[in-house]
This record gives structure tokens, C-alpha cells and sequence, in this order.
């Protein structure tokens, strides 16, 4: 049985698509930004070209292994609240 926002503009393959090339580019302008404005870091490697971007991604990543840890760690069997 479909229902009728199956058809909705953001469920179909092509839209999904456009949208993921979209913010492939709009991510890799804002990295490019960095050579008209460079930082100046206050450290040693966040003054590197694209440092910002890497250690989000890289801290995305560590905090979603940390979530699936933790969920491992916290899970409980279906029934537990039954009696």
C-alpha cells in the first residue's frame, strides 16, 4: 500500500543525489576559502591548509565509534522491563 507522499521531492534517488554532489561542493568550497583567507594557527598543524576540516571529520568519527561503544556497552535485552 502506498502512501501519498511516497513521491515526496526529497525521497527520490535523483534529488538525493543532486543534493549529495550540492554538499560535496558547497564543504569543498569552504575548505578552498582558506586560500583567499589563510589561518593563522596558534599551534603548530592548525595553521595547516584544510586542518579544520580534517580534525571535524576525524572528531565525527571518533564520537560515532564512541556512540556505538557505548551503545554495546548499555544495551539491554528486549524484554528487560517485562515481567
Amino acid at each position: 500500500m502506498s502512501r501519498p507522499d511516497d513521491d515526496h521531492w526529497l525521497s527520490r534517488p535523483t534529488t538525493v543525489r543532486k543534493l549529495w554532489w550540492a554538499f560535496a561542493v558547497l564543504l569543498a568550497l569552504t575548505v578552498l576559502v582558506q586560500i583567499v583567507f589563510p589561518v593563522d594557527g596558534h599551534f603548530g598543524a592548525d595553521g595547516w591548509f584544510g586542518f579544520a576540516a580534517v580534525f571535524g571529520f576525524g572528531a565525527c568519527v571518533i564520537m560515532v565509534f564512541f556512540a556505538k561503544a557505548l551503545g554495546m556497552l548499555l544495551k539491554r535485552p528486549d524484554d528487560y522491563y517485562d515481567d
